[in-house]
């Protein structure tokens, strides 16, 4: 989630502190006294609890034919902070501007105005507003052709429009205006291809398409024909339109791409009395974000395109109004990127929240396919999905690849997680008959399946899973399988609050946690991995002893490139890491880091100079999204709301002083000069 979108509100009420009862008797195990609880916390989460770990990552119930990772050594030197309005990248790379907002997709968008007069048709045949996740599917396996699919997840209005967002006398946003505004949310897939070595968008490719928050899309999985998504415009509850605050994004083995549903209640309100579920995920009571429900009425409105945004029950049953029209946002959605014919289908069986990323876990033949995916606001938590369907190879490259989504995304199981004390973690099933913390179950809480995803906060609140600091991108290692996920900050949690998964309070720099899942995909041994902090923070703030060359606070975009090396991205609003560099991008080598025995550790004072700072974006800005070409030789970085950027389409040129240009969110492809692979020796 992009600091500049979402209100960071904490709306977890359960009160969970899971791990109570099992650092107690971690801490008599070990006749620690009670005055000694933060030591004992801090001690847990800085040692990294490195008997979980081995050389390849893996947990001590793994297979000892565990492949060894190709080794690997980062090629270039750590870059200092920067603060311009330009960006920066290690020596002997290049970096440029691809496709930044209003790059046009056909022939029915004019090109980008710097004025910000482009009309709402524009807008929805070209690049989006501020480019978050997105992932390359090549093009018949080529490193040189290829579709990017893409997310954007907010608007900046006064850039938007010539001069910002306006309201007539009564209150009510302008048609042309909203229109615009929704148009500019959503996804998009772009063809690329590289030319005289230089990437380029491939104009009028019968590819390239967007969706928006009015685009047709289907509901699959267990939502599917739900009393809880009928609408007026869909009675049947079988389709929906839209989707909206794209932040993170996934991807599955058959080459489709998932993008996720984040800070989208916003566009929602409802003034009547909220059922719990709109209460919990923070669908507003006054106004939506936007106001487009001010633009109902209108003479020009077609189904309801903006009176669907007011909730509020007007009618006398569900397909009379928009009552459930929020109950059709907040899931992951399958694009066919290959396929411009198709719809894009919501998988409801995902479970429905703020999604921050959908990361695969590694697909093995005859096994379930796992997708982890996190909750971004303050406390609230972990999520995995299990497929009742094994994996079989052969469905990598099927004839129909939606078909193929619903067979292993439309049934399986939802898991919400808990981290105990001791380095060991479980995986809560979500389900009718799962006991809650209260003595009952969550089928009476909740009623069906269906009623527990419309709730899925609410049934992890039940179950006892563990409050998180905004949980958001997870990142899987591509030969042992250990998963990372971003635990951006947490101004919410006070220090009588911290757990040893979350072991600072305030925690205003953030960490990055890493687990393995034992084979039955009930259980985790888990670390932290590395601490945001500055260098000079204190040694409860500095508990990785970074330096001035390595500081970062905020992790939030996380990505392993196919070699193994993990590429951390920050959006950073802690003032002594914002006044020394912009958000920036770094890299490490996690199998790298090892004891005398081989046991992987996390960053400590000893190794911190294995993570190196690689990257740095431009003033004001969001360094977030991440893919790569197949030969690792083109990474693709997205630059989200720079403040003053960019000038030309040379990345690192900066805007020289006194000049002022309209802003636009940009992909940034990063090559070697030499032509060589990205980020390693």
């Amino acid at each position: 989630m992009s600091r500049d979108t979402g209100d960071n509100l904490d709306r977890n009420q359960s009160g969970n502190l899971p791990m109570a009862s099992v650092m107690d008797t971690y801490l008599s195990r070990r006749t620690v006294m009670r005055g000694s609880l933060g030591a004992a916390i801090a001690m847990i989460a800085g040692t990294g609890l490195t008997g979980c770990f081995d050389s390849g990552g893996g947990s001590d119930n793994d297979s000892p034919s565990t492949p060894e990772p190709v080794k690997l050594k980062l090629g270039f030197d750590s870059i200092a902070g920067s603060r311009t309005d330009a960006c920066v990248v290690a020596a002997g790379y290049s970096a440029y501007v691809l496709a930044p907002w209003g790059t046009p997709l056909n022939s029915n968008a004019n090109p980008w105005k710097s004025d910000g007069s482009n009309t709402s048709t524009d807008q929805a045949n070209a690049m989006g507003m501020h480019h978050d996740g997105m992932h390359f599917f090549p093009i018949n396996g080529s490193s040189d052709d290829g579709l990017l699919a893409i997310n954007f997840e907010y608007i900046d209005a006064a850039a938007l429009h010539p001069a910002g967002p306006t309201t007539d006398g009564s209150g009510k946003r302008p048609v042309e205006e909203a229109r615009k505004e929704i148009n500019a949310h959503g996804a998009g897939v772009v063809r690329l291809s590289k030319v005289s070595g230089r990437w380029q968008v491939v104009d009028n490719d019968p590819l390239n398409r967007r969706f928006t928050t009015v685009s047709l899309m289907d509901i699959a999985g267990p939502l599917r024909g739900s009393d809880h998504v009928k609408t007026k415009f869909s009675p049947a509850g079988t389709q929906c339109r839209g989707t909206n605050n794209n932040c993170g994004n996934g991807y599955t083995p058959w080459g489709t791409y998932l993008t996720c549903e984040e800070n989208w209640p916003g566009i929602f309100v409802n003034t009547a009395t909220r059922p719990a579920d709109q209460v919990r995920i923070g669908v507003s009571a006054t106004r939506g974000q936007y106001r487009w429900e001010t633009c109902a009425g209108d003479a020009s409105e077609v189904d309801d395109e903006f009176g669907r945004f007011n909730i509020t029950p007007s009618g006398a049953s569900a397909t009379d109004d928009y009552r459930n029209e929020a109950s059709t946002y907040g899931y992951i959605v399958e694009i066919d990127p290959y396929n411009a014919s198709t719809l894009a289908v919501k998988r409801t069986a995902l479970g429905r929240f703020r999604h921050e990323g959908c990361c695969p876990g590694l697909p093995v033949a005859g096994k379930p396919l796992v997708w982890y995916t996190g909750d971004d606001s303050n406390n609230e938590y972990l999520y995995k999905f299990v497929s009742d369907a094994v994996w079989d190879p052969a469905d990598a490259t099927p004839a129909d690849r939606l078909a193929t989504g619903a067979k292993y995304m439309d049934q399986g199981k939802l898991y919400v997680a808990r981290f105990n004390a001791d380095g060991s973690g479980n995986w809560l099933l979500l389900d009718v008959a799962t006991a809650t913390t209260g003595g009952s179950t969550l089928g009476a809480l909740f009623g069906d399946l269906p009623g527990i995803i419309i709730n899925t906060r609410g049934a992890a609140d039940a179950v006892g899973a563990t409050p998180m600091d905004r949980p958001e991108w997870t990142a899987v290692h591509p030969v042992n399988g250990d998963v990372y996920l971003t635990l951006t900050n947490n101004s919410a949690r006070t220090a009588d609050k911290v757990d040893a998964a979350n072991p600072r309070g305030p925690n205003r720099h953030g960490h990055v946690i890493r687990w393995h899942d034992s084979d039955d995909q009930l259980s985790f041994n888990w670390d932290i991995f590395v601490f945001g902090a500055n260098a000079a923070g204190t040694a409860d703030i500095n508990r990785s002893g970074l330096t001035e060359l390595n500081q970062f606070a905020s992790p939030d975009g996380m990505s392993f490139d196919s070699r193994g090396v993990l590429w951390i991205e920050t959006d950073n609003g802690e003032s002594t890491l914002t006044d020394y560099t912009n958000d920036q991008l770094l890299a490490v080598i996690p199998t790298d880091l090892v004891d005398a025995a081989g046991k992987q550790i996390p960053v400590n004072a000893q190794n911190q100079s294995a993570l190196r700072r690689f990257f740095v974006g431009p003033n004001g800005c969001e360094v977030t999204g991440i893919a790569f070409a197949p030969d690792n030789k083109s990474m693709f970085v997205n630059i989200q709301h720079p403040g003053n950027w960019p000038y030309n389409d040379v990345a690192t040129d900066a805007t020289p002083a006194g000049a002022t240009v309209r802003p636009r969110a940009s992909t940034v492809v990063i090559q070697r000069n030499d032509g060589g692979e990205i980020g390693t020796a």
